[in-house]
């Protein structure tokens, strides 16, 4: 059996693309974990949906072995995702592990991602190795970019390790410093069983796998185990360590990380960040500093054809094992009928969602446009959630609507700083800050509306700095704003799914531009259809997408006039008698179209 202080348990955190999937290969060939034959870019990221687009989604782990100072030693390699969507992910992966590997790429310096995942390992007391990637490119900058690693975390210049991901420079002198450096896991395999669940997965045929670290304790197969959140109590079929493909094993220790299947087959019964002890002899306190995710961004998804609303809950249960920061309640719409109210970390996430949907589990689904939760106030001193804008009571009973506000900061170029605080201030934030990290890099801090970032605020940000800024946020509570409520109605009737609270100061651009967006995406029929945009009973913006009408005096030649009157008020009766009973299908792009409004 492996001694407890040769198991070294590591994450690597950096910003988007700049190298840590690639180092991950490197680190795996390095100590032959995997053969060249079952060697491919991007290994640990399974779903072709990272693959495509680059990045990681769902944090993954895998074990290697290393010989090193005469000893063999184990390594735990818990991958982390990237973006701001998935720092759920992130912290996750921290809370297994005793160190972390923090890359910088040597072209681009320090990113926003870096600092706030670099702050999660430091609360966390993990010993950071920091690596200077990509340093082969000729764009590379490692002096300057050295400078910027050690004022963030204060380490000395010879502790930085230089590296090519892609080349395999600096590979061994990583493994090495993790050996070294990082400390191994403490814990007491002769204590009453604790382990932390990080991860779980959903395997059609044996159930619900998940994956662990022993925090003290020793767990063997066969076992009879409780998990402390939901009190379930299961046998432990089947435990083992996670190499490439499993490696069932009789029994894992304090310190080391495995996965355990006990045929569960009910999502919910697997709670990530919950505690795994014996039925008998069980710990007293599950393991602490595991909140519950929360949503920032909310948003109707629904299926197309309201038969498959069972298989689309069903999906939604095995996504949400897969993915413990998705939550869903159900709810019903006049427009779409029934579906779930879906609340997401971010846009990024609720793209992924949507494609993991359609891909995974064949389900063509409709999402309404996403917004925030708001808390209203009554005059009688009453506080509600509004998750949804037709939950908003009437506006003669509120006293004040809240909004939700996040703290922004924003690293680019100098170049770019004018047109970035134009549109964060168009986009009613406050500049708190603004330090210059170097002579041409400079962060910007920020206060903003979440609701304001929730559209195309991160597209926008993207295209003015060309590509150059990068962007994470932190919620800081809730505050009073003037917001009202915009309804939009086709022929008079209320499309709940299209309704959005929005800033009084905003509500005609937008309302206007919503109804000129409608008027090109909704088919013309054989009557006049109405779209407004109304504030309560005000109307606010119009515009009419005309009917399609047959020449209906077409045959006519010459002859009185008063036929073709005749003719005419024949079809305006006809169209008067359609427009009672005619309603209007809203296409799925239309939905989607709102939210790319420019």
């Amino acid at each position: 059996m492996m001694k407890q202080e040769h198991i070294r348990n590591f994450c690597i955190i950096a910003h988007i693309d700049h190298g840590k999937s690639t180092l991950a290969d490197r680190l795996l060939e390095h100590t032959q974990t995997v053969t060249k034959r079952e060697s491919q870019n991007q290994l640990l990221d399974n779903m072709d949906l990272e693959r495509e687009r680059g990045i990681t989604i769902k944090s993954h782990a895998i074990q290697m072995e290393f010989p090193c100072n005469n000893n063999s030693y184990r390594l735990n390699l818990i991958d982390t995702p990237g973006h701001v969507d998935f720092s759920y992910e992130v912290s996750r992966s921290i809370a297994a592990c005793e160190g972390a590997l923090l890359i910088v790429d040597a072209a681009q310096g320090i990113q926003a991602q870096t600092i706030s995942n670099l702050y999660l390992a430091l609360e966390n007391d993990l010993e950071i190795i920091p690596v200077l990637n990509k340093i082969d490119l000729p764009s590379a900058n490692p002096e300057e970019v050295k400078d910027q690693i050690i004022d963030l975390i204060g380490c000395n210049r010879e502790d930085i390790i230089p590296a090519s991901a892609k080349t395999g420079i600096g590979i061994q002198n990583i493994l090495e410093a993790i050996v070294d450096r990082v400390l191994p896991p403490g814990g007491d395999e002769k204590a009453p069983l604790q382990a932390l669940i990080f991860d779980s997965v959903f395997n059609p045929f044996r159930g619900i796998e998940a994956y662990f670290k022993v925090v003290n304790g020793t767990i063997r197969k066969g076992d009879k185990v409780k998990f402390f959140a939901t009190e379930k109590e299961y046998f432990a079929d089947e435990i083992g360590a996670l190499k490439l493909d499993q490696e069932p094993r009789k029994e894992i220790k304090a310190g080391d990380v495995g996965y355990i299947i006990s045929g569960i087959k009910v999502a919910n019964e697997v709670k990530v960040g919950d505690t795994i002890t014996h039925t008998n002899g069980s710990c007293d306190n599950p393991i602490e500093g595991f909140e519950d995710v929360k949503p920032m961004v909310f948003a109707g998804i629904y299926p197309v054809d309201t038969e498959d609303y069972e298989e689309l809950r069903t999906s939604m249960e095995k996504l949400q094992l897969n993915d413990a920061s998705l939550t869903f309640e159900p709810e019903s719409s006049a427009a779409l009928g029934f579906g779930f109210r879906c609340g997401f970390l971010g846009m990024l996430h609720m793209e992924i969602i949507q494609e993991r949907l359609e891909r995974e589990f064949n389900m063509t689904v409709i999402t309404t446009v996403p917004n925030v939760s708001y808390f209203s106030y009554s005059k009688k001193g009453e506080k509600l959630l509004v998750n949804n804008p037709s939950d908003l009571p009437d506006p003669s009973v509120i006293e004040k609507v809240e909004e939700p506000y996040i703290s922004a900061q924003i690293i680019t170029k100098s170049e770019y700083i004018g047109s970035i605080i134009t549109l964060c201030i168009e986009k009613r934030g406050v500049l708190k800050n603004q330090v210059y990290l170097s002579t041409d890099r400079v962060e910007l801090s920020f206060e903003l509306p979440l609701a304001e970032i929730v559209f195309d605020f991160y597209d926008r940000l993207k295209t003015i700095s060309r590509g150059y800024a990068s962007f994470d946020y932190q919620p800081i509570g809730y505050q009073q704003s003037n917001l009202v409520k915009m309804d939009i109605l086709l022929n008079g009737d209320q499309v709940d799914a299209l309704s959005a609270l929005i800033h009084r100061d905003n509500a005609h651009s937008i309302g206007k531009k919503i109804c000129v967006k409608l008027r090109q995406l909704i088919p013309r029929q054989q009557f006049d259809i109405a779209i407004q945009a109304a504030i309560g009973s005000k109307i606010i913006s119009r515009e009419t997408v005309k009917a399609l009408r047959k020449d209906v005096t077409a045959k006519c030649y010459g002859g009185d006039i008063s036929r073709k009157r005749k003719l005419l008020e024949k079809q305006k009766k006809g169209k008067k008698r359609m427009r009672q009973v005619g309603n209007v299908e809203i296409p799925q792009s239309a939905f989607m179209a709102v939210l790319k409004l420019d």
